[in-house]
């Protein structure tokens, strides 16, 4: 008796257990459809990236992003807007008669004259006139070296004669230079010419003569007036001879030009 009713409570104990066990909720973590499935909130460390983010682009396209601009479209992006229309500089050649005589201007009017010594002929050297007429016979010609040391030169020299009274003028240079040379501002206010005579008064201008323009060039500056009041009898002008070397040019002669009585 005591051995059956031992066995019917072991029995009843197990089957206390057994339902026990069955009850209880298994969990999450040990469900097997949790393994498989991930929850909503969680992405899997093998996730595969956004294909629109790093998406290699095709041969076109590479083609397309790496493909060099055409020769037309290098020359629009680094051409100059107006190098089609402008000459290009070209190095080497002497200056035109126009750039020489800007700056043989420059120099007069600075009273450089180691600059302005350095465009007087080495052979025939550098005649002043002080009025439209060329006297090859009286006017002065100083050398290159002459030329140098011309503005601090205390001598006075006999520059021919005053027009209307016929007085000698007898000055230094650096006196000359302020009547006869750079009188006006021509670098600012005068007309430029090339070849063409602009200041025509009643002293004969006998310049091709004296320099045919085969041989010479020369350019003029000329100001039609200074003082409005006197209607334009106060007019002057300043001649530069140049004569063509090839293609270079060495100053011969500057001619001094004004309204005479």
């Amino acid at each position: 008796m005591h051995s059956v009713r031992n066995i019917g409570g072991m029995l009843l104990v197990a089957g206390m257990l057994w339902l026990t066990a069955c009850s209880v909720t298994p969990e999450t973590g040990t469900d097997p459809k949790q393994t498989q499935e991930q929850s909503p909130t969680e992405q899997p460390l093998t996730s595969t990236k956004p294909t629109q983010t790093t998406q290699e682009p095709t041969r076109t396209e590479q083609s397309q992003e790496t493909q060099e601009p055409s020769s037309t479209d290098q020359v629009q992006e680094n051409q100059e807007p107006s190098s089609i229309d402008q000459p290009q500089d070209q190095e080497g050649l002497p200056p035109s008669v126009t750039e020489a005589a800007s700056t043989v201007m420059n120099a007069l009017k600075n009273k450089d004259m180691n600059q302005l010594a350095a465009w007087v002929h080495s052979e025939k050297g550098l005649r002043f006139s002080p009025y439209a007429y060329v006297d090859t016979k009286n006017d002065i010609v100083f050398t290159k070296s002459e030329v140098e040391v011309l503005m601090n030169d205390t001598t006075k020299r006999v520059w021919r004669t005053f027009a209307g009274s016929g007085d000698l003028i007898e000055l230094t240079f650096a006196d000359y230079y302020k009547q006869f040379v750079y009188d006006a501002d021509f670098i600012q206010t005068a007309e430029i010419a090339v070849n063409k005579g602009l200041g025509q008064g009643t002293t004969i201008n006998n310049l091709n003569e004296v320099y045919p323009k085969e041989q010479y060039d020369f350019v003029e500056y000329h100001i039609a007036g200074i003082d409005p009041s006197v209607e334009g009898m106060d007019w002057r002008s300043l001649r530069l001879v140049f004569e063509k070397i090839g293609e270079d040019h060495a100053l011969v002669g500057i001619i001094h030009d004004q309204w005479t009585p």
